[in-house]
């Protein structure tokens, strides 16, 4: 709705001042300009009366003095307090006049007068006094007072009390129509006409910007897709790779295997292996644990854990940048595991939590581990010195036990077993050859089980846990010279793989318990073992009594199998492209699951053996 249809009637001309209201010429001198200030600025507006502007004003004087005196004589009818408050009235309305004079802050008489006459004409919806637009509601709603003015009711409130009297009326500051508060009337329109050119101006300018933020999304998002489409090509490169190293192919032992139904043994899976060194089978809740240093750029060492029920659901578990490599595992009763590291720390890991939970401090990097055979909390570790420590895993701050080896060259494996009196004892293999230790660290120094040789090394050593009455250690050739530098220097490459075609000549020996305290070489047949690593072995039981061999063969690169005691062979498992670097068996508590498993740096096997 316009602002002029708002206003019923035409609005008298702007009145500036009232020449009549001026005092009269002084005696004896001409008229001083008479200094008018802005109702609200600090502009000055001098106004000049000349000689006939003084004789219209003397006149005009005699004129009101004659009509006051009419209106006193014929006021006979109002009383004598009425006309003194009408008298006191006229007096405040003269101050007013005269302050309305005065000096104060605002906008010009004539702006104001200019500003109400344009909005009246429509041409701006702008208050007169403030010069800003008014609203339809709010403080600075659109309001008019009597003489039909309007202005924003803000500013006619402001205006009231800056220049009312002590009756709190003021005058209009385009006609000068004196109006009290009550006189304010809100005008209700539906709508206020706002001038849009600032507002359209600021509008083009936003639809500018959202062109140009639309624009540069685009550009990302362009670049964005590029980036993803090059991060898929080379993920899909490397899950290629990764595919072409993996031979799922599901074998079975050889058929003509001279076991008794249902005695037989039978591919499970094959998994790629990703740089994994070492391993070990939780045969009661099938689950396979390895460890090696991952094939990323960054090569840190992790722990793999694979689901033998679920075998894609293999997870990585990092181990802490501090840790070096891993150099034995052993499953725990219970669902946790320990190994051990060339950082010197013996490491208890939770496989309900896939976290380490406790680490124990070792005098020198450890290279093998086992678990006592009874279940209990003791758990062992075989150094690269040759030392032998026992631990608690409830008081881990220290071991209990610590014992000296026969030499110094490393314990490359451990088994804990239990001797016919019952006795629980621990077996170990160094270069020197098998040991007998004594678990409850009485014992100061280990017996060793055969005699000493300096023609061969013991480079792996089997048994079947809890027994100790069948035993098969592996030697090769001492290479030349026969120092114990060189010596001990080949132990400290165990798990490293060779690419050295078939290996070297050695040997497997048979050992049993000939009494309590001793024990001696039995069958023997040639192999082809290692140049270099410490490679593990395993007997798999079978049967009534009888026990089968297990080796990585170097020869074959894969596993070969041999009955015992006549070391007849008995089977060669599915070839690897690598050497064999890991080898276990496992077996369930309730005898229910045995599987046997085996590790290069190609893949990973899983046998079930039935």
């Amino acid at each position: 709705m316009a602002i002029s249809e708002l206003i019923t009637e035409p609005a008298p001309p702007p009145k500036i001042f009232n020449a009549a209201a001026l005092p009269s010429r002084p005696a004896g001198g001409e008229i001083q300009p008479v200094v008018l200030e802005d109702l609200f600025g600090e502009d000055v507006v001098e106004v000049d009366y000349g000689e006939d502007d003084q004789e219209e004003g003397e006149e005009q004087e005699d004129d009101d003095e004659e009509g006051s005196e009419e209106e006193e004589g014929g006021s006979s009818e109002g009383s004598d307090s009425e006309d003194e408050d009408e008298e006191e009235e006229e007096e405040e309305d003269e101050q007013s006049d005269e302050e309305d004079c005065a000096p104060s802050a605002g906008p010009r008489v004539s702006e104001i007068a200019a500003a109400g006459a344009a909005a009246e004409r429509g041409n701006t919806p702008t208050c007169p006094v403030c010069m800003e637009a008014w609203t339809s509601e709010g403080a600075h709603r659109i309001s008019c007072i009597p003489c039909g003015h309007v202005y924003g009711r803000s500013c006619l409130e402001r205006w009231l009390t800056q220049r009312g009297n002590q009756n709190r009326s003021a005058t209009c500051p385009q006609c000068g129509t004196r109006y009290k508060q009550k006189d304010i009337i809100n005008l209700y329109a539906p709508e206020v006409a706002i001038p849009n050119n600032e507002l359209d101006k600021e509008i083009s300018n936003l639809r500018e910007k959202n062109v140009s933020l639309e624009k540069t999304v685009m550009h990302h998002g362009k670049l964005l897709a590029d980036v993803t489409k090059r991060l898929s090509d080379a993920e899909q490169r490397i899950v290629d790779a990764g595919s072409s190293k993996r031979q799922k192919i599901i074998e079975s032992w050889d058929e003509a295997a001279h076991l008794d139904p249902p005695n037989q043994s039978h591919h499970l899976n094959e998994l790629f292996a990703d740089g994994a060194r070492v391993m070990s089978i939780d045969a009661s809740n099938q689950i396979i644990l390895a460890s090696g240093r991952a094939t990323s750029v960054c090569g840190e060492h992790v722990l793999t854990k694979i689901s033998m029920l679920a075998t894609s659901e293999a997870s990585k578990i990092r181990l802490p940048s501090d840790t070096k490599a891993v150099k034995d595992i052993c499953i725990l009763p219970g669902g946790s595991a320990i190994f051990t590291s060339l950082d010197r720390r013996l490491s208890l890991f939770s496989m309900t939590t896939d976290s380490i939970v406790l680490q124990c401090d070792l005098p020198a990097p450890g290279w093998s581990c086992s678990t006592h055979v009874s279940g209990s909390n003791l758990i062992y570790a075989g150094l690269q010195n040759g030392m032998l420590l026992a631990f608690d895993i409830r008081q881990s701050a220290r071991p209990l036990w610590l014992q000296e080896g026969l030499s110094t060259h490393p314990i490359h494996t451990l088994h804990s077993v239990i001797d016919n009196n019952g006795s629980r004892k621990v077996l170990s293999a160094s270069v020197l050859g098998p040991c007998m230790w004594d678990a409850d660290g009485n014992q100061s120094r280990p017996n060793l089980l055969s005699g000493v040789e300096d023609q061969r090394i013991c480079i792996s050593l089997a048994c079947t846990p809890p027994s100790s009455d069948v035993l098969v250690a592996s030697f090769r050739a001492k290479v030349v010279p026969t120092s114990e530098d060189v010596t001990a220097s080949q132990g400290y490459l165990s798990q490293t793989p060779t690419r050295s075609g078939s290996g070297k000549l050695g040997h497997h020996a048979l050992i049993r318990r000939s009494s309590n305290t001793s024990f001696a070489e039995d069958t023997t047949c040639y192999a082809s073992v290692s140049e270099i690593r410490m490679s593990k072995s395993a007997i798999i039981p079978y049967g009534n009594g009888q026990h089968l061999f297990a080796y990585g063969d170097e020869s074959l690169r894969g596993v070969r199998t041999w009955k015992l005691p006549s070391f007849a062979v008995h089977a060669d498992l599915s070839p690897h492209r690598q050497p064999i670097l890991d080898l276990r068996y496992a077996e369930s508590s309730d005898g229910g699951g045995r599987y046997l498993g085996c590790l290069s740096e190609e893949k990973l096997q899983v046998f079930r053996i039935r």
